[in-house]
């Protein structure tokens, strides 16, 4: 038995003593966290599990928030991204005792948020996806956490031609909170199952 298997069984376990599960997924950026949601995802489905997939990324803040203002651009990255608390208040903690979500969805191109309420009732098992996801204000929300662990310069190949062209953005903003994280919250150590990258497109 493979080490996801070994995860799917015990979330099956848990699943069948009524237990509201948590599956937190990290990992940097480009690491191969939504291929493997999607495969994960699919098992569940195999065996007859209902669950609910969340993107991090669907719920960051407006430009003016985590752009141009004043920090250094890696602490605006790792920092300010996300409100952190406000996302324990509307997500983290109705994830654990609520039938319903309402939550701030993120829209690009008009830097502005949707509010949208999503149903919680039926589902056994909530996959939360996303990078820095073992910060201290998250990590504790978590029953199983997966870390894919995936090189930077795979990651970065997988950047599209015009995003590589930015290095400076990678080298002062991203990669400088990645390092940030790595070192100081350890997140391989912490998670229950490391997956390297190779594994998924194998």
């Amino acid at each position: 038995m493979d080490v996801v298997e070994i995860l799917m069984t015990k979330i099956s376990s848990a699943v069948r003593l009524n237990k509201r599960i948590i599956l937190g997924i990290d990992g940097l950026s480009r690491s191969g966290k939504t291929t493997f949601v999607k495969k994960f995802a699919s098992m569940l489905s195999e065996k007859e599990i209902n669950y609910l997939v969340l993107h991090l990324d669907d719920h960051i803040v407006g430009k003016s928030e985590r752009y141009n203002t004043g920090q250094e651009e890696w602490r605006e990255y790792f920092y300010l991204q996300w409100d952190v608390e406000s996302l324990n208040n509307s997500l983290f903690d109705n994830l654990t005792q609520s039938n319903e979500l309402v939550l701030p969805f993120y829209d690009n191109e008009r830097d502005r948020h949707d509010f949208k309420e999503i149903k919680l009732t039926g589902n056994q098992v909530f996959i939360v996806e996303g990078i820095f996801l073992q910060r201290e204000e998250w990590g504790p929300y978590f029953d199983f956490t997966v870390f894919i662990d995936c090189p930077r310069d795979i990651r970065f190949a997988r950047e599209s031609y015009q995003t590589q062209q930015n290095i400076e953005k990678f080298r002062n903003r991203y990669w400088k909170a990645e390092d940030y994280y790595m070192e100081n919250l350890r997140p391989v150590e912490k998670a229950d199952l490391v997956i390297p990258y190779y594994e998924l497109i194998n």
